[in-house]
């Protein structure tokens, strides 16, 4: 049996969404048709360099419609091979609309030269390739919108042994301060408008990128920091941030994580830093979750 002819580059990455709303008929989707292939699908897109995927789901549908939108829960991504002997790998999420959803006015291009909205059996019937017929499926059995409440370990800060100060006050290592520059679009992308983190300056660190370049208020809480931390305090937070219906980041510490997945229950495994868990609820119950490391 010949070698299998090794791949000729990298393998391809790229994220979409079905893109939803309300429509007068009932849910109706974002379809667009792509000239060079001849094909209708849901929009999408290849990976830039140094961006994390959930960020290229959302610029991707802007690009592909000028339609903004935030991801909400996350569907099964499609995987095939292509040219070059490459396996491409393509996340999706459901897109919820932010603002506008009239798409009359995009400029057609040689990517995209026609869309529309679409309810789901029309759509069902316009879609070229069958692994989108089955994304459309899943998102017909799961169409209720949920919000996300992401749980974020800060960021890799100073090592305990080179810093002389009061440890709350222990600060991000140049690395972690990195990590919570690269944390800011994976957060935008989900459409956190409420920002929480110990008290301590390594997770306030951690989160200030986002809070302050999307100008949202970081509340610091000292229950959730190793030192102060209080089990009856947190579970009435999560309990608070679950039964609301917009999407919320908490930041706190690895000693700390577990009590709180247990409160929301889930099981993790211990989170590397910066890694965080987006748990998407609805009606205070968790639908499904997803983890992600910045890059």
């Amino acid at each position: 049996m010949a070698a299998p002819t090794p791949a000729s580059g990298p393998d391809v990455v790229a994220a979409g969404a079905v893109v939803a709303r309300k429509g007068p008929r009932g849910r109706e989707v974002l379809l667009v048709h792509r000239p060079k292939y001849d094909d209708w699908s849901f929009p999408k897109g290849k990976q830039d360099p140094g961006e994390h995927v959930t960020a290229t789901a959302v610029r991707e549908v802007l690009e592909e419609t000028g339609v903004e939108i935030r991801l909400g829960r996350p569907l099964l991504p499609q995987l095939y091979a292509v040219s070059g002997g490459r396996a491409k790998t393509v996340h999706y999420w459901v897109g919820h609309v932010v603002g506008d959803d009239d798409v009359s006015s995009y400029q057609i291009n040689e990517e995209v030269d026609e869309l529309a909205w679409f309810d789901l059996d029309a759509a069902k019937e316009r879609l070229t390739y069958l692994d989108d017929i089955d994304l459309l499926e899943q998102y017909r059995a799961a169409r209720k919108k949920t919000a996300a409440l992401i749980v974020v370990r800060h960021a890799k800060a100073v090592k305990r042994g080179s810093w002389d100060g009061p440890d709350p006050r222990r600060p991000l290592a140049p690395e972690g301060e990195a990590q919570g520059v690269a944390l800011s679009p994976i957060l935008h992308a989900f459409g956190i408008s409420r920002v929480l983190s110990s008290s301590s300056t390594r997770c306030v660190q951690t989160v200030e990128p986002f809070a302050v370049e999307h100008v949202v208020p970081l509340e610091q809480v000292e229950e959730l920091s190793e030192e102060e931390y209080d089990e009856a305090s947190a579970r009435t937070l999560l309990d608070l941030l679950m039964a609301a219906p917009g999407s919320s980041v908490l930041c706190s510490h690895r000693p700390v994580l577990p009590d709180l997945f247990t409160l929301l229950g889930i099981h993790e495994e211990p989170l590397s830093p910066a890694e965080l868990v987006v748990v998407h609820h609805r009606k205070h119950k968790v639908v499904v979750t997803e983890r992600h490391l910045p890059l």
